[in-house]
């Protein structure tokens, strides 16, 4: 022993805590070589990894109570250990400040790029509010997942039945800085989502749980959760782009198809909303007394028939068949969210992220491509063609019953 502490003593005693020098000297050179950064050896401290690491930011750079904002979906134990450092989580209000700021920016933009922007800068609200939202609605939801996860969404489909209506009523006859007026809504918003963020703290949902939550559904095993999380998105898409020729080009349909006044377009389209509020709604409550499978089944599948008649329609049946496809579409969305929390109840966030990210970015894609595909083919053939889509509905048939068996 005494041999050993004199050869070489530091062995035998508590080394550097921030690493080893002949490392920290050897990632120097690394950083150098391979990233151009400049450093001493003295400023880097090894990690026993990435958990680590972010816990030792956190704990330098924040205090109890300050506020800090966090992309969704996010490295899962990234959230818990902000939160466990006392900072409060406040995305929500973050997020609806960068929709704020896009109705601005829309409002007073001199210009298509000015206009993007606005346009870019709703969209990152969109991607911050929604999947933390969904996240909260099932925390608050006291178990009827379903129910919560369509009453949070329905004021999205509310606000989208109101926007022609305050497009004919309000933007039209008063002119596009008028905009601006309903940033006003948005600065209300970013108060009451102050006041859910305060929530969230004092109920204890900002701190680490001790309870482990199981990554995937209990006796699923990953390739089946995979391949069930496949045809969630492939459900999604299918629903997703044929809603984007009625969100982006019905009102153009009906002015081409049946000569209806602008007014009149936007009053019908309307109506296409209020319809998809009320499916919303009762999806997710149906969802949970029957089961979420046979909603998704009734919901794409079902709606198959409606939307073949409708290109082949009058202005009437029309707008009825809107009504019908409207109120079975939407009731989808509820029960594909809450199957995909139930598939992955340790990832409620990223599922939640997932599908939002995903019908955000397909609707956006999709009412591009129907847009080229009018101008080729003229606003009717892209709602003949559309009119196929539901029946991917057919692959709800491979998601597997995540009911309970008997006997366990």
């Amino acid at each position: 022993m005494s041999a050993a502490m004199s050869r070489q003593p530091e062995r035998l005693t508590y080394a550097d805590p921030r690493g080893t020098p002949r490392l920290r000297a050897a990632l120097q050179g690394y950083l150098w070589r391979a990233r151009q950064l400049v450093c001493e050896p003295d400023q880097i401290v090894i990690v026993n990894g990435s958990q680590q690491g972010l816990d030792l930011c956190a704990r330098l750079i924040l205090d109890p109570g300050d506020a800090f904002a966090i992309e969704n979906p996010c490295y899962a134990m990234a959230r818990q250990v902000l939160a466990g450092t006392g900072a409060m989580p406040y995305s929500l209000p973050f997020g609806m400040a960068a929709s704020m700021a896009g109705l601005l920016t829309l409002a007073f933009a001199p210009n298509y790029g000015m206009l993007l922007a606005g346009g870019m800068m709703l969209g990152i609200g969109s991607s911050i509010f929604h999947p933390e939202s969904s996240r909260i609605a099932r925390l608050a939801s006291g178990g009827s997942h379903g129910l919560a996860q369509s009453l949070f969404q329905v004021g999205g489909n509310f606000g989208s039945a109101l926007g022609p209506l305050a497009a004919a009523l309000i933007v039209l006859p008063l002119g596009q800085a008028s905009l601006a007026w309903f940033a006003l809504v948005a600065l209300l918003g970013i108060a009451v989502l102050t006041g859910l963020g305060n929530w969230y703290r004092r109920n204890g949902h900002a701190r680490p749980s001790g309870r482990k939550v199981p990554e995937r559904h209990a006796w699923l095993s990953r390739p089946q959760v995979s391949r069930a999380m496949a045809i969630l998105i492939a459900l999604l898409f299918s629903k997703y782009i044929y809603l984007a020729s009625f969100t982006s080009y019905y009102t153009f349909y009906l002015m081409d198809r049946f000569g209806v006044s602008i007014a009149t377009a936007q009053i019908l389209q309307f109506v296409f909303f209020a319809s998809v509020a009320a499916g919303t709604i009762a999806g997710g409550p149906i969802g949970d007394r029957l089961g979420r499978k046979p909603v998704i089944w009734v919901s794409i599948l079902g709606v198959l028939p409606f939307t073949l008649l409708l290109p082949h329609a009058g202005l009437a049946a029309t707008v009825i068949l809107s009504v019908v496809i409207g109120l079975l579409m939407s009731s989808a969305f509820p029960a594909i969210v809450v199957y995909g929390q139930e598939l992955m109840p340790g990832r409620v966030g990223m599922v939640s992220g997932l599908f939002f990210g995903f019908i955000f970015g397909i609707g956006g894609i999709g009412a591009a491509l129907l847009g080229v595909l009018a101008d080729l083919k003229g606003i009717s053939f892209v709602f003949l063609v559309c009119s196929c889509l539901p029946v991917f509905g057919i692959l709800t048939a491979w998601l597997p019953d995540l009911r309970e068996p008997e006997g366990r």
